[in-house]
């Protein structure tokens, strides 16, 4: 399996796909942040100094939209790459906005190894898409 020591900041409301997401990537040695929430991962990044390599984000979910998240961590850290994952339609998603040329996106359910593969794709790719 492919691996990493990079911080990924994983924003899920659904706590199963959150705590499965969590220990296959920290098992592949990446270092994890974890928020239930838009809210909360805008707290997770007020208080973490060091760089966040890599936003790994749901679309759809209450108070804040992945999008939104991103639109807004942006700003604290402008290096972080984004990787949205959703399991909805591509019409829900694409009103959510990141359906889009340079857009990292995958779609749930996903097997582990997908999720480690487009992991490393995006913190090995060029730009933040």
């Amino acid at each position: 399996m492919t691996s990493g020591t990079e911080t990924i900041l994983l924003v899920e409301d659904d706590e199963t796909v959150r705590k499965l997401a969590h220990e296959v990537l920290e098992n592949c040695g990446y270092r994890l942040l974890e928020a239930a929430n838009g809210v909360a991962a805008l707290s997770v990044c007020e208080h973490y100094s060091e760089t966040i390599d890599l936003l790994l984000t749901d679309v759809v979910m209450p108070e804040m939209s992945g999008r939104g998240v991103a639109d807004r961590l942006a700003q604290l850290h402008p290096e972080m790459k984004v990787l949205y994952m959703s399991g909805y339609t591509d019409d829900v998603i694409a009103h959510h906005g990141v359906i889009n040329e340079g857009i990292h996106f995958l779609q749930k359910p996903f097997a582990p190894g997908d999720l480690v593969r487009k992991v490393r794709e995006v913190l090995d790719g060029a730009g933040n898409g």
